[in-house]
């Protein structure tokens, strides 16, 4: 018996130095995904705005002071407000990130490489950078659409039944978070209701298939500003996939 015991215990203890000396028992770990070819869902291609909420602020430029349904803007907003003039209406602090997609307008969206996403608007011309991965920390001047750094964020993976148990399966789908800073001064809406550069954005890009086939994009927005803003001001921008860019109309806004 003696004798087995040490067998096994030379055994146990080769197998620990062929560990050791590099040998793992099972193969190398995969590589991680790019962000682009880990995408939960293809955000790419032409999408068309669909204003089927508040109408009457989006399609048209609202009078001047028509701000009411904006509870969350504080005094000091509602006072800058009162500044705006129709004559400036069309400039481009009404197209910056923390608006732009409020906006009646078409979107044009790719890869630019495996890490970086591009995001285009017909009205405005405007473009919008969305860089995975942590923020490069390089100073950039401010401008109306920031520095957006994006992530996929996937439901969490079931937990295993028992103790010791390994997971479930990945879950299928997931969504696109944005966070956006760096901002020029803009408006929230194009009579002049202000948001400053101390904004925050955070948008949720999700997609859905209608019965139908035709596919959807539901951009969730959250804006923080401490300096306009009491509370968060929350919008849901709804787009549909058009099958290529015939409709695509780029129109300026005017720079101040």
């Amino acid at each position: 018996m003696r004798h087995k015991n040490v067998v096994l215990c030379c055994i146990a203890l080769c197998a620990g130095i062929g560990s050791a000396l590099g040998q793992p028992p099972g193969p190398p770990p995969t590589p991680p995904q790019s962000p682009r070819s880990a995408a939960p869902f293809d955000i790419t291609g032409n999408w068309v705005s669909i204003v089927n909420e508040d109408w009457r602020w989006r399609m048209v430029t609202p009078p001047k002071g028509d701000y009411t349904s904006l509870t969350m803007l504080n005094q000091r907003g509602r006072a800058a407000a009162d500044t705006w003039e129709p004559a400036t209406d069309g400039s481009c602090k009404a197209y910056g990130a923390a608006a732009l997609l409020r906006m009646p307008t078409r979107l044009r969206i790719r890869w630019e490489s495996d890490t970086v996403l591009t995001l285009e608007t017909d009205a405005g011309r405007q473009r919008r950078t969305f860089r995975f991965g942590e923020p490069n920390g390089t100073a950039e001047p401010p401008s109306l659409q920031g520095n957006s750094t994006a992530q996929w964020q996937r439901p969490p993976r079931p937990i295993g039944g028992v103790i010791g148990a390994p997971a479930g399966p990945p879950p299928s789908g997931g969504s696109l978070k944005v966070t956006t800073a760096n901002l020029l001064p803009g408006w929230l809406r194009r009579n002049g209701v202000p948001y400053s550069d101390r904004t925050t954005v955070t948008e949720h890009f999700d997609k859905f298939e209608s019965p139908n086939g035709d596919a959807w994009l539901i951009v969730t927005t959250l804006v923080e500003d401490p300096v306009y803003l009491s509370d968060r001001y929350v919008t849901s921008s709804h787009f549909k996939r058009e099958r290529d860019a015939s409709n695509w109309n780029p129109t300026n806004c005017r720079n101040e």
